[in-house]
C-alpha cells in the first residue's frame, strides 16, 4: 500500500488538488490522517482496474462517436441521392409533359389543315352544284344531247370492239345499275370468251356476241 500526500497524489494522477479532494469526498480514494496530515492510500491493483475501466469507457465512447459520425455521413449521402433522384424525376416528368403538348399541337394542326381542305372541297362542289341547278336546259341543248347519243350509238355499231366503261357511259345507266353490270362482267371476265381483257380493261364486241344475260 502506498501513501501519498494530496499534492503528491495530484501530481501522480495528473490532476489538480481539488480533483483529489473531490475523489476523497466521493470515496473513490482512501485516505488516512497521520500527524494531522491527510495521506492518500494507493492500492496498485485497484488503480490498474480503475485505469482499465476508464480506458475501456473512453474507447467505447470513441467507438460510439465514430459510429454516430459514420451514420450521419451515410444519412447525408442518402439524403443527397434522394434529392438527386427527385430532381431527375421532376425533369423527366416535365420533358414528358412537353412532348405530349408538342404532339397534341401537331395532331391538332394536321386535323385543322384537313378540315380546311374538306371545307374547300365541299364549298367548290356546292357552288358547282348550284350553278348546274341554276342553268336551265334549252331545247337546243336537248337536241344536241340526243344527236350525240345517236352518233355514239352508231359509233358502237361501226366499231367491232368497245370498252365496257364507254358503253355504260353512252347508255347513261343509273349508278346502281352500272355498278351491277360492272360486277357481272368482272365476275365472268376470265371465263367468258365474249369478253376481251386488254391491260386490265374490259372490251365488248357487239358485232359478234350478245351480252343481254349480263346487261339485264
Amino acid at each position: 500500500m502506498k501513501k501519498l500526500s494530496v499534492a503528491q497524489a495530484a501530481e501522480y494522477f495528473g490532476v489538480s488538488k481539488e480533483a483529489i479532494h473531490n475523489r476523497i469526498r466521493r470515496g473513490s480514494l482512501e485516505v488516512i490522517i497521520e500527524n494531522g496530515i491527510k495521506m492518500v492510500l494507493l492500492n496498485p491493483d485497484k488503480i490498474i482496474k480503475q485505469t482499465r475501466k476508464t480506458t475501456q469507457k473512453l474507447t467505447s465512447t470513441q467507438n460510439d462517436e465514430r459510429y454516430y459520425k459514420l451514420l450521419q455521413e451515410q444519412n447525408e449521402k442518402l439524403q443527397w441521392r434522394i434529392e438527386k433522384l427527385e430532381g431527375e424525376t421532376r425533369t423527366l416528368r416535365d420533358q414528358k409533359e412537353l412532348m405530349l403538348i408538342n404532339e397534341r399541337e401537331k395532331i391538332e394542326a394536321i386535323y385543322k389543315e384537313k378540315d380546311e381542305q374538306l371545307k374547300n372541297i365541299l364549298s367548290t362542289l356546292s357552288s358547282q352544284f348550284m350553278q348546274l341547278r341554276e342553268k336551265p336546259s334549252s331545247p337546243e341543248d336537248e337536241s344536241e344531247t340526243l344527236e350525240v347519243e345517236i352518233q355514239d350509238s352508231k359509233s358502237i355499231k361501226e366499231k367491232s370492239i368497245v370498252s365496257l366503261k364507254k358503253y355504260l357511259k353512252l347508255k347513261k345507266y343509273s349508278e346502281k345499275k352500272s355498278k351491277r353490270i360492272k360486277k357481272a362482267f368482272i365476275k365472268k371476265a376470265k371465263k367468258d370468251e365474249r369478253i376481251t381483257l386488254i391491260n386490265g380493261k374490259i372490251y365488248l364486241d357487239f358485232t359478234k356476241y350478245d351480252y343481254l344475260d349480263l346487261l339485264f
